[in-house]
């Protein structure tokens, strides 16, 4: 009997925090994966499929419970990465996982809410990127955050003066996110769409292969200009990050 009260308990302590969270975030569906964590990150699982932001057009699926705890010992390595003290500069609280995120019909890896000091991630994103993906949507948040030290204009007086971005990410056909052999400027095809998405590719290679870009970058004096840039402009936020 008393097993059977403190099952009760559990349960409905466990409900009442996701409700809470929910209140928070504004996601249903949510449930619970693992909430002590040395730099504070809320893990949060997709149980049921959810719609949210405007019209609706964030979509994602409920999580295979197998798949998320083999993706998840991934994403926790990579996010152990980040203090807790530079999580509250950035505004990241709380990582969702679900399966198949989608925004206006797009597939995407990750989406970044700094309102809401969300991150929600896709664990069934391309295995061959997954890693640099969930630093890639990190440094959105960071951008987000401190729009300040990552200026668009001033990293793009950087390029060649012949080229030009897409006018927005979803606007651009540039979408490959191989590692350039000759990068000229760029580490990827993505990297070309626009200058927050390059921006974060950079910072995703950074923070996952850091000794690629200093090769790279050895023979590629506008690569060397934004690395730096990247570089310079993140120990304001915190010098011990890369």
């Amino acid at each position: 009997m008393k097993i059977l009260l403190l099952f009760i308990l559990i349960f409905q302590i466990s409900y009442v925090k996701a409700d809470e969270i929910y209140n928070l975030i504004k996601i249903p569906n949510l449930e619970i994966y693992k909430l002590k964590n040395d730099n504070n990150i809320r893990y949060l699982n997709a149980k049921g499929n959810f719609n949210i932001g405007v019209n609706k057009n964030i979509t994602c699926n409920k999580t295979n419970k197998k798949n998320l705890n083999t993706k998840f010992q991934i994403i926790e390595k990579n996010l152990n990465r980040y203090n807790s003290n530079f999580l509250n500069k950035i505004k990241l609280k709380y990582v969702v996982f679900c399966e198949n995120l989608f925004i206006s019909e797009i597939n995407t890896g990750g989406i970044p809410d700094n309102k809401n000091r969300t991150l929600i991630l896709d664990i069934n994103f391309n295995q061959k990127y997954f890693e640099r993906m969930i630093h890639h949507e990190v440094f959105h948040m960071i951008q987000n955050s401190h729009i300040k030290y990552f200026n668009e204009e001033e990293f793009s007086s950087f390029n060649q003066t012949s080229f030009n971005y897409a006018d927005c990410s979803t606007c651009s056909d540039r979408l490959n996110l191989d590692l350039y052999e000759n990068t000229s400027g760029f580490l990827t095809e993505y990297s070309k769409s626009i200058p927050s998405e390059d921006m974060a590719e950079i910072f995703s290679f950074l923070m996952t292969d850091k000794e690629i870009i200093e090769k790279k970058i050895n023979n590629d004096k506008v690569l060397y200009n934004k690395v730096n840039f990247i570089k310079l402009n993140l120990a304001k936020i915190d010098k011990n990050i890369l």
